[in-house]
């Protein structure tokens, strides 16, 4: 039972990742425009974050650590 919630605790989290990161890009929380830079890398630690652990979801690495 714990492989179960392990992995859909991991999609859900992937799901997040990714979503903040495109939240970040469409600028949904109206950053002031002065800190377009700190969005846009947020966005992009954010989506590179969520690829890597869906990567390692679908892989099986995270079942083995």
């Amino acid at each position: 039972m714990g492989g179960v919630a392990r992995t859909i605790f991991g999609i859900i989290m992937i799901a997040i990742y990714v979503g903040m990161g495109v939240l970040m890009i469409i600028n949904f929380f109206q950053w002031n425009p002065q800190w377009d830079w700190a969005r846009w890398l947020l966005a992009a630690v954010f989506i590179v974050y969520g690829v890597w652990r869906a990567y390692r979801q679908f892989a099986g690495i995270d079942s083995r650590v």
